[in-house]
């Protein structure tokens, strides 16, 4: 019999592709005009910090993507993953609302992309040293 749900490293590695490709292509790369200046309506950020704080945010991402694929102490990414997805969009709902095309398409896709996460974190094996 064939199995119904794809694999535990499936999974690891779908997650780790959104957040390379929204952290290397989007925001290192510089691929997405949307992501700089959502970044740049931020009040405290502005324009003058905004090429550093999308890089650093980027290479955040790229970390958490190589983290997922590794596979280890997945429930606690799975709260820095929701920590950092929430806070996310929370800023972009909050300073750069008018810039989102979709704002409830945007919370919709994000919970998905949560509950993934969360279902990567609890069919992770559990160790001790973990």
């Amino acid at each position: 019999m064939s199995q119904a749900f794809p694999s535990q490293r499936v999974i690891r590695l779908s997650i780790a592709a959104v957040w390379l490709y929204e952290g290397l292509w989007c925001k290192v790369l510089g691929h997405s005009v949307a992501h700089a200046a959502v970044v740049s309506s931020v009040p405290f950020i502005g324009a003058r910090m905004s090429r550093i704080t999308l890089m650093a945010l980027g290479l955040i991402e790229c970390g958490i993507a190589a983290w997922v694929v590794a596979g280890k102490r997945m429930r606690q990414a799975a709260i820095v993953q929701t920590a950092l997805l929430l806070a996310m969009n929370a800023g972009g709902l909050i300073w750069a609302w008018h810039l989102i095309p979709d704002p409830p398409g945007m919370i919709l896709q994000n919970l998905a992309f949560l509950i993934l996460i969360w279902v990567a974190a609890k069919d992770a094996p559990h160790h001790a040293h973990e």
